[in-house]
């Protein structure tokens, strides 16, 4: 089926071949592209396509080989929580929740810091801090009119933040960050059930997660969110996406997530 994508291409590039940072064993590569005057609804076409934003730029995977990459959307209305889930929700029943346009302070800095440094210890993460310009050209970049931020509050103090997209019909969770002393109350999964309970508030039918690996520890957990959908395959811009629910994937794929649904509490 031809459809009509009403973007603009500025620039369009594939970085070069290099070793996959989520699976070390291949071969990586991301298709970049930068949009003149992005609207909410064409925004809405790319995430059905699998795309990405960060700042001004929209990405795919574009692996010569690999597939893993997956595309996972949440069904928001068919959403139940697991009882783990609900337990996360509980304990964290103190936390104050702000939703609004990007910002960035230096409490946003001070998380940020912290939260990849303890990453880089305790899994083996890149090194890297930001400044307020570096924050800036990675998330707020782009004067986007979707882009939003949850922020999480313990009583006045700033414990996490995540940064998504809002469009007509769905949240993009794009990225999040937390307080490293606050990893043992799961602020991870409380974030994304917050959106969730956002896009259900707003009407909205999907939550996009990203891209999803099952072997691989920092992006296996999206599958507990259910029930989802996975890409079948990165279509063109004149091509309808093919989402398909897991138990409904042919092979190995559908094995896979079907064993790690069956794996939660």
């Amino acid at each position: 089926m031809s459809v009509e994508l009403p973007v603009i291409d500025l620039i369009r590039f594939k970085t070069p071949p290099d070793a996959c940072p989520y699976l070390p064993s291949e071969i990586a590569s991301l298709e970049y592209r930068r949009l003149a005057g992005v609207t909410g609804r064409a925004y809405q076409e790319l995430l059905r396509r699998g795309w990405r934003r960060f700042g001004h730029d929209f990405f795919r995977p574009a692996c010569p080989q690999c597939r893993r990459c997956r595309s996972l959307r949440i069904d928001v209305g068919e959403f139940n929580p697991s009882r783990s889930q609900r337990r996360t929700m509980r304990h964290n029943s103190q936390i104050r929740v702000v939703v609004q346009a990007p910002t960035v302070t230096g409490d946003h800095l001070r998380l940020y810091r912290a939260y990849h440094e303890d990453m880089h210890y305790r899994r083996a993460w890149p090194r890297q801090t930001t400044t307020e310009a570096g924050y800036r050209e990675t998330f707020l970049a782009g004067d986007h009119g979707f882009a939003r931020e949850f922020l999480y509050f313990d009583a006045d103090r700033l414990v996490g933040v995540a940064l998504a997209d809002v469009v007509a019909d769905a949240l993009s969770s794009v990225y999040f960050f937390n307080d490293p002393r606050w990893r043992s109350s799961a602020l991870g999964v409380f974030s994304v059930l917050q959106q969730l309970r956002f896009a259900r508030e707003q009407g909205l039918r999907y939550q996009y997660l990203g891209y999803w690996i099952p072997e691989c520890q920092s992006m296996s957990y999206k599958s507990r969110y259910h029930p989802h959908e996975i890409l079948q395959r990165y279509p063109a811009d004149d091509e309808e996406p093919t989402w398909t629910r897991p138990e409904l994937l042919p092979g190995p794929l559908g094995n896979a997530a079907i064993a790690i649904l069956h794996t939660i509490v």
